[in-house]
């Protein structure tokens, strides 16, 4: 939602859309920084996907604002960047403002104020989260930082394991529905675009916040810019005792670990070059996370360590923007299964290494624009339980035990789309072929159309058709240890899809809704037959079909423009996911993922100004999980529904800011999966320090 800036402008900020002809020029030459509502509110930006570029600007620099009315000005967006009046499909927009008045810890809680999104954790700060969307699985969303996929082909559990904190995030950028044209593989049922804040002028940031069951986290930024240059670079440090014991008497959610990031650019005239470098090492007590009624171990243990490098380029040539990348990312993952005690237990060991190059082009003609590319992305695992026996062993650092196994593929796309562009519709086209050397996968192809109509300056109605597909994880493939059975010859999931929707925007309300129904193919998903007694394991299986249908609901509303004489009620913003499944489980199947799905989801979130410098958030979440779960006694269960209320205070200056805030406040006992609990109240207070140079 942001205009690129190649050079220091003028800001105009607007509110208003015009519908003249003449609009476009009125900010030609000049910075447009798009906002729509205020603190803590979901936008919505362009349809043809997320955005891959990480141009970005600080509004909190912008010390004027004018009114001005513009109709045809260009977002960018990740195939061919359309106006944003003729935007066809819909993506959520968290914002910076929105970030920083939340009351979590981490990425991953942010995310569970969005009501399209499942957020399940086996432990807090981040620690083991699985997101999915719209009834999916973690397996089945892309993962990207600034455009660029970090998918780990080994499990979904560590998609989130980023190198970059929360503080150093510009927006977050959320694709419901099957992007396969957009993003290959693994964008089954959506994707989620993580933008980094580059900051436009030399300066630093110091925090540090404490708070239950010895939580500390600190952190630093330092940016400097010079000409055409500007460096950053970022680290924080993040640990808690945790809040549960084993039975042996010892803390087994515990938690420490550390983030450190580097990004760079470059830009002048036409061209712009990104570049980035992260890490980010973890180890925490996973308690029971992967416990089973027959394996009751309650003292496991993980840790993971993501490397992540890559470098992106923009330029132009007349009509023609040429946007390459090349990236590599590589995971490390050490699970014990009982901690500290190998003799009982190997651990286990894998690490993988994810190589990538990516061409995205797009020109404007007579016809519209048109959008052609292609990707080539290598996916290697060395492991000491996963995969097909190596030619020759390679030896595990630190350690006295060797990778014996592992898997590579490789997979290559091809994508092309076209847009139609009317001054009320648009049309936006296209199909990626794509090929995977697992199981000498062929070329397969996989289209999609979104379309949108505007009426008049507040409306617009919106539909779309597109199909997607996910190659088995690594670990569903081979992992057969610890209660579980995998099989090597799974299928790759697909999906078809379906949606509509309608569209109302003013300055102070915003409003949407929208229907779907997706049908899918091949599902993966873990399942144990509880009728087999001791002898029950959790087994990768395909189901044959499954559909969903699903209606999100969501209103936003701006009280600076709907109410400007009070100075108390800043914002206010609710939505509502239903979701239906027509497959349930059969008699004494279990489901760990698929078959367990929220079929309610309802969030809400309040915005005031409380006095001078001092505002709240308060925000609440309702989930009405669909599924069961065996207790350790041998009970079978039903997730039950909660409610949980979270709030957050702060004093906002120009050079800091001091806060106080309480997640779970009424301590609600609940469960995201069956076996591990959550915690109860958690209080955090903090400050930040801004310096400029």
């Amino acid at each position: 939602m942001y205009k690129k800036q190649f050079q220091k402008r003028e800001a105009i900020k607007f509110k208003k859309f015009g519908r003249k002809g003449y609009s476009l020029f009125a900010c030609l030459g000049k910075e447009v920084i798009i906002g729509t509502l205020s603190v803590a509110t979901l936008t919505y930006a362009k349809a043809e996907g997320v955005s891959t570029d990480t141009a970005k600007t600080d509004t909190t620099s912008v010390k004027t604002s004018k009114e001005v009315t513009l109709d045809d000005i260009e977002v960018i967006s990740s195939r061919a960047p359309l106006a944003l009046g003729q935007a066809a499909r819909m993506v959520t927009v968290l914002d910076r403002e929105q970030i920083a008045q939340a009351p979590v810890q981490s990425m991953n809680d942010l995310l569970k104020f969005v009501a399209s999104v499942d957020v399940r954790q086996r432990g807090p700060i981040g620690a083991q989260t699985d997101i999915s969307m719209r009834g999916g699985t973690s397996e089945q969303i892309t993962i990207l930082l600034n455009g660029i996929n970090i998918c780990d082909p080994q499990t979904g559990h560590n998609a989130f394991d980023l190198p970059v904190d929360i503080s150093e995030i510009e927006r977050i950028e959320v694709l419901e529905g099957p992007a396969g044209r957009v993003y290959g593989t693994s964008s089954l049922v959506g994707a989620i675009n993580i933008v980094t804040r580059t900051a436009p002028t030399s300066g630093s940031d110091i925090y540090a916040e404490s708070g239950s069951f010895g939580y500390f986290k600190g952190g630093a930024r330092t940016n400097v810019v010079s000409g055409k240059w500007n460096n950053q670079v970022s680290g924080s440090y993040t640990r808690s005792d945790g809040f549960s014991r084993s039975k042996a008497g010892n803390l087994n959610g515990d938690y420490e670990g550390g983030k450190a990031f580097y990004q760079g650019q470059y830009a002048e005239g036409d061209l712009r070059v990104n570049w980035y470098a992260g890490m980010s090492t973890k180890g925490w007590g996973s308690s029971t996370s992967y416990a089973t009624p027959t394996w009751k171990a309650d003292n496991q243990y993980e840790k993971t360590d993501k490397y992540h490098a890559g470098i992106q380029a923009e330029v132009k040539r007349g009509r023609f923007h040429f946007r390459p990348s090349v990236y590599w990312n590589q995971h490390r993952d050490q699970y014990e299964g009982y901690r500290d005690q190998p003799e009982i237990m190997k651990y286990n060991y894998n690490r993988d290494n994810v190589y990538g190059v990516n061409m995205n082009s797009y020109f404007d003609w007579i016809a519209g624009r048109t959008a052609i590319g292609a990707e080539f992305r290598n996916e290697d695992l060395q492991s000491g339980n996963l995969g097909e026996p190596l030619n020759k062993p390679v030896h595990i650092h630190g350690t006295d035990r060797d990778y014996t196994l592992g898997i590579n593929r490789s997979n290559l796309s091809f994508h092309l789309e076209h847009n139609i562009l009317l001054s009320h519709f648009t049309l936006s086209a296209g199909f990626i072929a794509v090929k995977n050397t697992w199981n000498e996968m062929p070329f397969r192809l996989y289209p999609g159309a979104d379309a949108s109509y505007r009426i008049g300056d507040h409306w617009k109605l919106y539909a779309s058709f597109n199909t997607s597909l996910r190659m088995p994880s690594f670990t569903e493939l081979y992992y057969s240890k610890g209660g579980h059975k995998a099989d090597k010859y799974l299928k790759p999931e697909e999906m078809n899809a379906i949606e509509g929707g309608v569209k109302y925007l003013s300055p102070g309300i915003q409003a949407r809704a929208s229907v779907y129904h997706h049908h899918e193919k091949n599902m993966i998903d873990w399942i144990m037959d509880t009728s087999k007694g001791e002898n029950a394991v959790w087994e990768s299986v395909n189901h044959t079909r499954l559909n969903a249908m699903g209606v999100d609901l969501s209103a936003n509303a701006d009280f600076s423009h709907l109410l400007p004489a009070q100075q108390i009620l800043k914002s206010f913003n609710i939505a509502y996911c239903y979701i239906d499944q027509d497959k349930e489980a059969e008699p004494n199947i279990q489901s760990q993922y698929a078959l367990e799905y929220l079929r309610h989801k309802l969030t809400a979130d309040l915005g005031l100004h409380i006095y001078d410098r001092l505002n709240m958030t308060v925000n609440f979440r309702f989930q009405d999980r669909i599924g069961s779960y065996t207790t350790f006694d041998g009970d079978v269960k039903d997730y039950h529904p909660y409610a949980l209320w979270d709030a957050r205070l702060s004093w906002d200056a120009s050079d800091y800011t001091i806060y106080a805030q309480a997640n779970n406040i009424f301590d609600k006992q609940y469960v995201d999966y069956g076996l591990v609990p959550q915690p109860g109240t958690w209080v955090v207070i903090g400050a930040r320090l801004h310096l400029n140079w």
